[in-house]
Formats: structure tokens, C-alpha cells, sequence
């Protein structure tokens, strides 16, 4: 099933709008936590999602990984509009998240941004806040393999 998802978003023109990302993701993680692509531009993409019963741990806080997942979405789309011509698709191989605030309600924001955009890997930073308070949530970095045709 995975396999699929990625070769038909692969098999799309790289410059993809935020309308066609969302409906690529409908019935995986990002469509189920409510993750929508807002914007996509040169080295960026920036998503969100409004906070629900489904993003809180049980303590009432915003759970990391809905923060994590947020985050991911918004650098592997990143990734996907990046990739180099040639390449099949990719996969994340390390990923890390430095969280420095929380949210109990409204939209949480995220704007990935590429540091760097090789031919075998990618590197993505993404910050995450509270979009009514501007208030952080969490830091992010995560670095892709790029994915050759065998």
C-alpha cells in the first residue's frame, strides 16, 4: 500500500499544488490528523492542522507526535517536490524534534524549509508554533534518502 501511495504522487510534475498534496494524502496519517499543505514554494512548505481530541495525549497536552507527524508531512512534501528527475522516491532515515512549548487548542503551523537538496539525500528544518499566538511548539530536522530506480 505504501509503495503505491509513493509512486503515484512520484508520477506527478514536480511542482505540485497544495490542493493536489492534500488529496495525495486522503486516507493516509496526514488526512486522518487533519495535516493540510497550506503552501508550497521555492525550498518550502508550509502545513497545519486544527488542534482536536485526536492530537492530545491524555495529560490534555498536545501530543509530540502529532507535532513529529506535522512536522514530517511538511518535509517529506518538501522532499517530494525536490526530488532530483531521475529519482523513484525517498525515505526518511533520521529524524529529530526539540520541543520548547505546547497548545491545548486553535491551529498549529509548520514551515519546513531545505538546507540542503543533494542528489542522494535531503536535509529539512522545520519549526512548529501556535499560529494565533505565534508562541513555538517545537523544532525539527530531518534528513531523506533519495530513492533510485533499481
Amino acid at each position: 500500500m505504501k509503495g503505491s501511495h509513493q509512486k503515484n504522487i512520484m508520477n506527478q510534475p514536480k511542482k505540485l499544488s497544495p490542493e493536489q498534496m492534500n488529496q495525495h494524502a486522503a486516507g493516509y496519517l496526514p488526512h486522518h490528523l487533519g495535516i493540510v499543505i497550506t503552501e508550497i514554494g521555492d525550498g518550502e512548505v508550509k502545513a497545519e492542522f486544527l488542534i482536536t481530541k485526536s492530537h492530545v495525549a491524555p495529560n490534555g497536552f498536545l501530543h509530540a507526535g502529532s507535532v513529529v507527524s506535522l512536522a514530517d508531512t511538511a518535509a517529506g512534501y518538501g522532499c517530494i517536490v525536490n526530488l532530483p528527475e531521475d529519482a523513484a522516491s525517498f525515505t526518511t532515515i533520521e529524524l529529530k524534534s526539540n520541543f520548547i512549548g505546547t497548545a491545548r487548542q486553535g491551529t498549529v503551523q509548520c514551515l519546513a524549509k531545505a538546507i540542503h537538496l543533494g542528489r542522494t539525500t535531503q536535509v529539512w528544518d522545520a519549526t512548529v508554533w501556535e499560529k494565533d499566538s505565534g508562541k513555538a511548539i517545537a523544532l525539527f530536522r530531518c534528513t531523506q534518502m533519495i530513492l533510485f530506480p533499481k
